[in-house]
């Protein structure tokens, strides 16, 4: 899909930067509020450092993942998806 992650790169702070593979591009910013339940893992860095991609969706091990759709319309309208 259209929507697929490409590229991801890890930057500073709860922050990724990503690219589809239509070219679009733009961060995902997690808020410390967000980083409860599923993604409370994730406020560990060296757990947030171990992102990949897995068939166009942004991952992390024991199964956590983004939705591709929703973080591609956000950083098409905005240039970046703030989970908060």
């Amino acid at each position: 899909m259209y929507w697929d992650v490409i590229e991801l790169k890890l930057n500073e702070n709860l922050t990724l930067s990503v690219r589809f593979k239509d070219g679009t591009s733009g961060k995902v910013r997690f808020m410390p509020e967000h980083l409860t339940g599923i993604f409370e893992p994730l406020n560990n860095p060296q757990f947030f450092s171990k992102a990949f991609i897995e068939n166009g969706v942004v991952s992390w091990p024991n199964e956590i993942d983004l939705a591709p759709d929703a973080m591609y319309q956000e950083i098409k309208k905005h240039g970046e998806w703030i989970l908060q």
